[in-house]
């Protein structure tokens, strides 16, 4: 029967609260204590009634009408009982909306003047399909676990008013009270039962989420169970085989491999924890693979693995003179190394490091020196290397950590000994990442690297045993902490005589082999080797010479494909024929004597070469012109020469006025080419006098040297490259510093006999002498 129907008294008891919002229809209990069952007691004056009304969220006392929300619920109250503490139960029923139109305050409670919601309810088709629908979405909600009690269940399929069923259906979807008020206030039954239909959808996606949810848990909860118990099954049927469990055995050839290496105590304590570790991690963990992986290096690393050195000095010598020609300074260093590792066993690795221009055969000495040595070689480039990380490895707490280059290549190599080399140390970089040279400074150090921590590893390594090789082009861009800790080994260059040797010993055997001639190997004349040397190359090592010689092998057997009849002999002329004009021309023969040109000697990163010093005059306001992309040094030695020249001019016999009104221009060709270094001063005394005296230089006379200004020579350095290339360009006269008499033992014995040797104090020896 309809509630609406029912009437009710002008004012009833009214209690107001926070926390649920009751509709018409429904039974529920209230939980009061004895000052608020003082409402519930008045009912009775009231036939049982009372209105139920829900405080306004920003109320905090039901002071006034304004706190309170407009509509209500008129409720009956069925039944009080007493529970003890001073707590009571009460039983109500809701009955139907009310709307609050005014309040007063009475003792002992506050009464409403209220008024029922009438109701209208039109059936239409909207309104039977919304029910329809909301039936079907209240079934699914139940095949999705939500609960019903029995009795609202049997009566859902027999309610047809959309009010009632929107109250009913209200009551078991969890809606906040704010939600729950507004369905209350909506009087029209079919706006309620939209929104209702709304709030049920929006529940029913929450479930489906929710239990599929919980169903891909379950599935993979289901997964895990069922691989744990085949995984179980798999260990029994393996135990009754006698097998054993692939992990297990992966995990006691790891310990059997960590047992062998011969850890040190320090580092079998770590190896024993991080083995204790991997055993509790899951394979499929990320970080079982970081564990196995650092374990597989400390176990690999060579701690007591090496190899023995071969110490017969003289089959060591042998294989230095099969492998490479001359070297005598490089050769007597690992003859003193092999001697006092015979007579002590235990004795630190050296650290050599040989400077040179390219192509002299550094980094092929390593292989000659470990093959010598009987050790294992190592080579790593350290060229362009900006990161320290390279050189000391990455820390573990990085994805992708890996050992640093040195650790790592010593783990490959699988000894503690080998002859390391480190290719192009001058070319180091320095960025953000790091200074790798400082790094390099604890790897060299032989009282520091018996105890390298690499940063991966974290654990010490004895680098002492390692013989390290560095080669550089130059030593100046190596930092001097650096350069502290090797044994400088300086590797000049060759003589034509000494690239002769070298190509008739070495290259061109190599090079018939490399270019498919062994069938039929042609027979290099000296005469067409030497003209390859002074006229298609140029340089101080046989890099090119070798790719010369390269090219005419390639040419030959070109000519074999093209069934022409193989060349037997390569002479001079067939040399020109397949190469073409020559690239290099004598400077020094080919000009004659100029007054104001001197030919001087210059120190570059690709061996020796010579300059020639250009000096002229021209009348203008006194001023010295200065060209040829010279750096600071050389002009400074420019500026010097000419106030030396100037305070002697008697002594040269230089006109006194010579000076006055005149512009002094020395240039330096080639322009493009940028020229620095302090040994040009005495080449730049002997154009300013040549020029200023008018006496030409002799061309074929060549000189280095820097000046004070008072004429005193100094020493210099490179003698041996200078001298060198001057000898390639047919220079027959040297003129030195007295200070570097010394370093002609360093220069190859017949090309001191080719050449004749002046030895000076002062720069007016040299003028003397050169022109």
């Amino acid at each position: 029967m309809p509630h609406t129907n029912i009437e009710i008294p002008e004012r009833l008891p009214l209690y107001p609260q926070k926390e649920m919002v009751p509709f018409p229809y429904m039974i529920f209990p209230l939980y009061v204590d004895e000052r608020e069952l003082r409402v519930f007691s008045e009912a009775d004056n009231y036939e049982k009634y009372v209105a139920i009304v829900l405080l306004r969220p920003d109320a905090a006392t039901a002071s006034t009408l304004a706190d309170m929300s407009e509509i209500g619920t008129l409720c009956r109250v069925n039944q009080i009982k007493k529970l003890g503490d001073g707590r009571f139960k009460v039983t109500l029923e809701g009955m139907a909306r009310l709307r609050i139109l005014g309040i007063e305050q009475t003792a002992p409670v506050m009464l409403a003047t209220c008024e029922l919601v009438r109701e209208f309810v039109e059936k239409s088709l909207v309104s039977e399909a919304l029910v329809q629908s909301l039936n079907a979405l209240l079934k699914i909600s139940l095949s999705h676990g939500k609960p019903l009690p029995d009795d609202v269940m049997k009566m859902i399929d027999y309610i047809d008013n959309p009010a009632r069923l929107s109250d009913l259906v209200a009551l078991y979807v969890n809606l906040p009270a704010s939600d729950l008020q507004e369905l209350l206030e909506t009087v029209d039954p079919l706006d309620r039962l939209k929104k209702v239909y709304v709030h049920l959808t929006n529940e029913v996606q929450r479930m489906q989420i929710k239990n599929e949810v919980s169903s891909e848990v379950t599935r993979r909860v289901g997964k895990n169970q069922k691989e744990y118990i085949l995984r179980e099954q798999m260990k029994h049927i393996q135990e009754e085989l006698g097998e054993e469990d692939p992990r297990a055995s992966d995990m006691n050839e790891l310990r059997r491999l960590i047992e062998e290496a011969g850890l040190p105590e320090e580092v079998q304590k770590i190896a024993d924890k991080e083995l204790k570790r991997l055993e509790r991690i899951n394979p499929a963990s990320p970080e079982y693979t970081v564990s196995r992986t650092y374990l597989d290096y400390l176990a690999g690393m060579p701690w007591n693995k090496s190899t023995e050195d071969s110490l017969d000095m003289v089959r060591a010598e042998e294989i230095l003179n099969e492998d490479h020609y001359d070297l005598k300074k490089v050769k007597e260093r690992i003859m003193e190394f092999l001697a006092v590792r015979s007579l002590k066993e235990n004795m630190k690795g050296p650290v050599l490091c040989f400077v040179g221009p390219p192509g002299v055969g550094k980094t092929s000495l390593g292989k000659s020196i470990a093959r010598s040595l009987g050790r294992k070689f190592v080579r790593i480039s350290l060229g362009g290397v900006r990161d320290e990380a390279e050189i000391r490895g990455h820390r573990r707490t990085y994805i992708g950590a890996l050992p640093g280059r040195i650790i790592k290549e010593l783990f490959r190599c699988g000894s503690n000994n080998p002859v390391f080399m480190l290719d192009e140390i001058d070319k180091l970089g320095l960025d953000f990442r790091g200074d790798p040279a400082s790094a390099l400074l604890e790897v060299l150090d032989p009282e520091q690297n018996f105890s390298f921590n690499d940063h991966y590893l974290d654990v010490p390594f004895d680098l002492s045993k390692v013989m390290f090789i560095t080669t550089a082009n130059q030593l100046d861009p190596i930092p001097g902490p650096l350069k502290d800790r090797m044994e400088v080994i300086r590797l000049a260059g060759y003589s034509t005589e000494e690239k002769l040797h070298i190509a008739r010993n070495f290259i061109i055997r190599r090079e018939i082999e490399e270019n498919g001639l062994t069938g039929t190997p042609p027979e290099f004349h000296d005469a067409a080797v030497l003209k390859v040397i002074s006229d298609y190359t140029r340089e101080a090592g046989v890099r090119n010479l070798q790719r010369t010689i390269g090219s005419v092998c390639r040419k030959v057997a070109k000519e074999i494909t093209q069934k022409k009849e193989p060349r037997k002999e390569i002479t001079t002329e067939v040399v020109t024929e397949l190469l073409g004009p020559r690239k290099f021309h004598n400077e020094v023969a080919a000009e004659d004597d100029r007054i104001g040109v001197v030919t001087g000697m210059a120190w570059t990163e690709t061996g020796g070469d010579i300059l020639f010093v250009e000096a002229t005059s021209m009348p203008g306001k006194p001023e010295l012109i200065l060209t040829g992309s010279l750096g600071d040094v050389m002009k400074e030695s420019a500026r010097a020469a000419l106030s030396y020249v100037e305070a002697h001019y008697d002594d040269f016999g230089i006109a006194p006025d010579a000076f006055e009104n005149r512009v002094i221009h020395i240039h330096v060709p080639s322009g493009a080419i940028p020229k620095d270094g302090p040994s040009a001063g005495v080449t730049m005394v002997t154009a300013l006098v040549s020029l200023l005296t008018n006496r030409p230089a002799k061309r074929g006379v060549s000189m280095t040297g820097e000046i004070t200004l008072t004429g005193r020579v100094l020493a210099i350095g490179g003698l041996k490259e200078k001298v060198l290339a001057a000898h390639r360009a047919g220079v027959r006269k040297i003129i030195a510093p007295d200070r570097n008499r010394d370093d002609l033992e360093d220069i190859p014995e017949n090309v001191r006999k080719e050449l004749e040797f002046t030895f000076i104090h002062e720069a007016a020896e040299a003028v003397a002498v050169a022109l």
